[in-house]
């Protein structure tokens, strides 16, 4: 099996989020022993960004590792417990919002596929960007 980051890179929904993720230094993190639970945007996810966000971010890594770090959780949070849960600590250091009275969201994004398999821990498909408060 692959880890994280080339589960995310071989899937092809992943381009925009394996750049950022390349330009803010964390690749050797995210290849790293982990586990990690990665709460992952795709590209259409990036694209809802109001026009210019991507590219601004890009330039300011500072941020960018910010909103990264938000979308990854210590430890490998299957699906049947993050159900369980109504938040969870990110690498961050915030908390996510967890609701999953209707499908499962985590803070405004909807979990469109769960629990994708990496050696080193586990990723969902989000369908929003996360941005930390």
């Amino acid at each position: 099996m692959a880890n994280i980051i080339d589960t995310a890179t071989n899937n092809g929904s992943f381009t925009t989020l394996v750049a950022a993720i390349q330009a803010a230094g964390l690749v050797d993190t995210l290849k790293g022993d982990g586990p990690f639970t990665v709460f992952a945007p795709t590209d259409e996810a990036f694209n809802k960004l109001p026009a210019g966000t991507v590219d601004a971010l890009l330039q300011d890594i500072p941020k960018l590792k910010k909103i990264l770090t938000y979308h990854v959780v210590s430890g490998k949070v299957l699906a049947a417990d993050v159900v369980k849960l109504k938040t969870a600590k990110t690498v961050e250091g915030s908390d996510v919002k967890i609701d999953a009275s209707n499908g499962v969201k985590i803070n405004d994004a909807t979990v469109a596929t769960p629990d994708v398999a990496a050696d080193n821990g586990v990723i969902h498909v989000i369908d929003t960007v996360l941005i930390p408060a």
